[in-house]
């Protein structure tokens, strides 16, 4: 016999089915792991998915879930355990002492596990910045992993908003950054490549700014800066600078690159 659905029964099944595909993006929130003090109370802040602040990746995230991606984030260590299910894991600006008192450095350990991972069909993505602002010989024990070294300098040095000119970094016909002529990324530290490591991009001075590798079945996308958090997306850039439509392309690509992980438990 034949059971006939209703419009709302096949619905619901095609809604979970497609959930139960959807990727996940997890955003580390224990290297980085900066905070405030506002009213007496001390809050975490820098790069959060939640964080709708120019300091947030709020407008980056809503860009992954119409995707179709869902998100999440990682208090602890990263192992190969609590990585499972998660399609793409990102790493931003790793503390320094300054930025937190008591850092939780990238350990050989880490990049072990988080190598491991990526081995098996992960893809990573490597945040960091210039060399003021971010936490650079233990995240490059994690980068060395895959023929790449954050070098302890400074790219597209920008003085202040009367000179965005200084960051604009030229995409034309990119592979990753389809849709991008013109980008923004300002204070950005340059990537020494070994190896199976690729550009992605670079700086008008020729210093390579952004990086791919391919590691097993995996992938790792490294750049010099967070560059795409929400004050360069959220449409603050003269006109001319592309900054969102990388957001979206980067997006694309990293979940195209991941395939078809399930997403993470929680």
């Amino acid at each position: 016999m034949i059971h006939k659905l209703s419009v709302g029964t096949l619905f619901v099944l095609l809604t979970a089915c497609s959930m139960s595909f959807a990727q996940t993006v997890t955003l580390d929130y224990y290297f980085n792991h900066e905070t405030r003090t506002q009213d007496g109370i001390a809050q975490r802040f820098h790069y959060l998915w939640e964080d709708k602040s120019n300091t947030g990746f709020s407008i980056w995230g809503d860009i992954f879930k119409q995707a179709g991606a869902n998100l999440n984030s990682l208090d602890a260590a990263p192992t190969v355990a609590n990585l499972k299910g998660t399609a793409v894991y990102i790493i931003v600006d790793p503390d320094t002492k300054k930025e937190n008192p008591q850092p939780n450095y990238i350990s050989s350990q880490n990049a072990d596990q988080i190598a491991e991972w990526v081995k098996a069909g992960g893809v990573l993505v490597l945040m960091a910045n210039d060399s003021a602002n971010v936490e650079l010989p233990h995240f490059n024990i994690l980068a060395a992993r895959f023929g790449m070294h954050f070098n302890n300098d400074m790219q597209n040095h920008v003085i202040d908003d009367a000179h965005f000119a200084d960051g604009a970094v030229m995409m034309v016909n990119n592979p990753i950054f389809k849709t991008v002529k013109k980008a923004f990324l300002k204070d950005v530290c340059s990537i020494e490549l070994k190896g199976k490591a690729q550009p992605a991009f670079k700086a008008a001075n020729g210093a390579v700014i952004a990086a791919v590798a391919k590691y097993g079945k995996g992938t790792v996308f490294a750049v010099g800066d967070p560059w795409l958090y929400n004050e360069y997306v959220n449409g603050r850039l003269p006109a001319g600078f592309d900054n969102d439509n990388a957001a979206r392309d980067l997006a694309k690509w990293l979940l195209a690159q991941a395939g078809t992980k399930k997403m993470n438990s929680k």
